[in-house]
């Protein structure tokens, strides 16, 4: 049962890392509305090893872009100068992560002890879908959209506080970061991609600093389940990526803030169902 479990979360998790739709809801939800109680589905190491499942989907993904911005980074150090937008965009990305590892360090605790309500969902949910609603306007009335090549630096602390924003339950790191890139004037293709490059050092860093559960906390006889759901991450989260780069070269978020806002609307039903 709890294999099935696995890859059920597994499959969750990767597509609603990536769509902006939240996937730390989903997380909470899912078990939630289908009454699965396991403690392992709710463990810090389950929750590992979902996240090295999507890191490894966005990693892939990305390959050639992380492999020629990286040589950017260390380019620009050995010339001691920023010159063109790979160096540009390789600093701009290490800046804009700063507001998510700093109040990740400081509220992550308090986020999970305290901030895990439906309700709280359902604002959020709701919150984030106007926002998205009203970056879609602002967008069609611009003329033409910034070159994500000239992004400035106040643009990308914005984003990077738009995803310390999807800390608390139901934002989505895409989501607020998608909308805070339309906010500041780049097009939706450039936001979400942008977006996905932020989102890798954050999730890399957060495995990273949680690793050690997975290696110790592992439960006996787990494995196969744990593998299967990061595998199923994995899987599903490339998935999710390909086809939002996709979908937002042409379309725009709407139909996921007409989701949220259906989302929110169902977990106030069989909430006050089961009250």
């Amino acid at each position: 049962m709890f294999l099935f479990e696995a890859l059920v979360l597994g499959i969750v998790q990767g597509l609603t890392e990536f769509l902006p739709v939240s996937s730390t809801a989903h997380l909470i939800l899912f078990p939630w509305a289908l009454g699965w109680d396991s403690p392992m589905l709710n463990s810090l190491t389950f929750d590992v090893a979902l996240h090295l499942g999507t890191l490894v989907a966005v990693l892939y993904y990305f390959r050639k872009d992380w492999i020629r911005l990286v040589g950017a980074f260390f380019t620009s150090i050995k010339n001691r100068r920023i010159s063109g937008a790979d160096e540009r965009t390789a600093w701009l990305l290490i800046a804009a992560c700063l507001p998510a590892g700093v109040l990740g360090i400081m509220f992550e605790d308090y986020v999970e002890t305290t901030l895990r309500s439906p309700l709280i969902i359902v604002v959020t949910l709701v919150g984030v879908s106007l926002l998205m609603v009203a970056a879609e306007r602002a967008a069609k009335m611009r003329a033409m959209s910034l070159p994500v090549g000239e992004m400035t630096l106040t643009h990308a602390l914005v984003i990077g506080f738009a995803q310390a924003s999807a800390l608390i339950p139901g934002v989505s790191r895409s989501g607020a970061t998608i909308t805070a890139g339309l906010w500041s004037g780049y097009s939706r293709a450039d936001a979400a991609r942008f977006s996905f490059l932020l989102s890798t050092p954050v999730i890399a860093g957060a495995c990273a600093l949680k690793l050690g559960h997975l290696v110790n906390g592992m439960p006996e006889g787990e494995a196969a389940a744990f593998a299967a759901g990061a595998v199923a991450s994995g899987l599903s989260g490339y998935a999710a990526i390909a086809f939002l780069i996709r979908y937002l070269a042409k379309r725009p978020l709407y139909v996921f803030a007409a989701y949220r806002v259906v989302l929110a609307a169902g977990i106030l039903c069989v909430y006050f169902f089961r009250s």
